[in-house]
């Protein structure tokens, strides 16, 4: 499979999940997310950002939606539930999330 963005053909696998992290920039972040039917806000780039550095900077680690509560909550300054993670994907943080930021598929379940 694979997505077409600014004339640029970039390879997903199977899951629709970028083959290559390198490619991800916000131009395919923004198709990913319009193939989800999601419309990206301030909050959407918070957890996108989030997901990546952690995978990036911090030897490939994906955390898992509870891990991805907490850390959202610090980083926004209130609590937050799965409820609000769910608002912004809706198909799980942790899943469709990774795939909007790009990142390899996970295959394990969400995170509790």
């Amino acid at each position: 499979m694979a997505i077409e963005v600014q004339g640029k053909t970039i390879e997903t696998d199977a899951n629709g999940n970028l083959v290559s992290p390198q490619d991800w920039n916000r131009d395919v972040a923004e198709k990913l997310a319009a193939e989800e039917g999601i419309e990206l806000t301030q909050e959407h780039w918070d957890v996108l950002e989030y997901l990546r550095d952690e995978y990036l900077n911090n030897n490939g680690n994906q955390p898992m939606e509870r891990q991805i509560n907490k850390d959202m909550g610090k980083r926004w300054g209130k609590k937050i539930g799965s409820k609000d993670l769910y608002k912004l994907f809706p198909k799980a943080p942790s899943k469709q999330g990774n795939r909007v930021a790009g990142l390899p598929f996970i295959a394990r379940k969400g995170g509790y």
